[in-house]
């Protein structure tokens, strides 16, 4: 809990610094994600995301959320910064998130968040898969993803 602050305002620092000058259109994007919390449960979410264009083919924004974590049905609300490269050639996409994540019912209601994903995108939908890491263990997933 000690350590939440300072990494809260070195998040918020960093987003200040990497937000564009330029007033650009900002996108919406809804996914709907399932991972595997390594020992711990399965866990289910739908999150919004607001991003917009950095330089080139980088976008920067946050995502939010409701979670469910089928073992004792608790519930969650991921909160991330994420910056995300699609390679328009390609069709294909790499993004990496953090933030806190905030868990009900299980201790510790803070728990560390990051992760670095990638997949397909289309021209408003994507899939991908998710590697990351939420206090204290290890997860994987599927997301599937609509950009408005």
């Amino acid at each position: 809990m000690k350590l939440l602050r300072p990494c809260l305002g070195a998040l918020l620092a960093a987003g200040l610094f990497i937000v564009p000058t330029n007033s650009e259109a900002a996108g919406v994007r809804a996914g709907l994600g399932a991972d595997y919390w390594i020992d711990e449960s399965a866990a289910f979410n739908f999150t919004l995301g607001v991003e917009t264009k950095l330089v080139g083919p980088l976008s920067v924004g946050a995502r939010f959320g409701a979670m469910l974590i089928t073992d004792g049905n608790d519930i969650g609300v991921p909160l991330d910064l994420v910056l995300r490269a699609n390679l328009t050639g390609s069709g294909i996409y790499i993004e990496g998130m953090a933030g806190p994540w905030l868990v009900f019912g299980r201790g510790d209601t803070f728990r560390a968040h990051a992760a670095f994903g990638f997949g397909l995108q289309g021209k408003a939908a994507s899939i991908g898969l998710e590697v990351g890491y939420l206090d204290p263990n290890p997860t994987i997933g599927l997301r599937l993803g609509y950009k408005f």
